[in-house]
């Protein structure tokens, strides 16, 4: 506003920020939770069916887990979707499951290729070194899948800024003259 003038300012209010730096660490908290109690489930399918069909078949070691890993994607993606990314756009579900199963896949590889490499690689082949390294290749296929999910899988809804009074609906900047 001039000196001594009672007339509306001449320009529109800054746009109102996403949210402070505080609330977007807190969601990204939040949503790290989440990825990790669904994750941790999918962590004890993994290694139990990984264990369960090493037990009860001939299969080599790498097999049995690239078997433990699909299954475990199956289960993690009910709960990404239902639980942990259940806010997130849901209308391309094509688009959606394709990137899953891409990023899955990409997982998939980086997990069973730590235990490929101990096994075959190093000769780390015993119930416990298969159990280690299975558990650390899930670890380092984490950190990807989580980037990956969260960037291009499950995105997130644009957010909707809230309407101030008196601003024009169209988007545009009023601006007054003030002789």
């Amino acid at each position: 506003m001039g000196h001594g003038s009672s007339g509306p300012p001449t320009t529109a209010p800054a746009p109102a920020p996403r949210g402070t730096l505080r609330e977007r660490i807190d969601r990204l908290v939040g949503e790290a939770m989440k990825f990790g109690a669904v994750g941790g489930a999918g962590l004890l399918v993994n290694l139990l069916v990984f264990n369960l069909v090493r037990q009860v078949t001939d299969l080599q070691v790498v097999r049995a887990s690239v078997i433990a890993t699909v299954v475990a994607i199956i289960f993690n993606y009910v709960g990404f979707r239902y639980f942990t990314y259940r806010d997130r756009d849901k209308s391309r579900r094509t688009r959606e499951m394709t990137l899953f199963l891409l990023f899955s896949a990409v997982g998939l590889v980086i997990e069973n290729g730590v235990l490929y490499t101990a096994t075959y690689g190093f000769g780390w082949d015993s119930p416990l070194q298969s159990n280690i390294f299975k558990f650390f290749g899930i670890a380092v296929a984490t950190l990807f899948r989580f980037w990956s999910y969260r960037t291009w899988v499950f995105r997130a809804l644009p957010v909707r800024e809230p309407a101030t009074r008196g601003a024009p609906s169209d988007g545009s900047r009023a601006t007054q003259r003030v002789p």
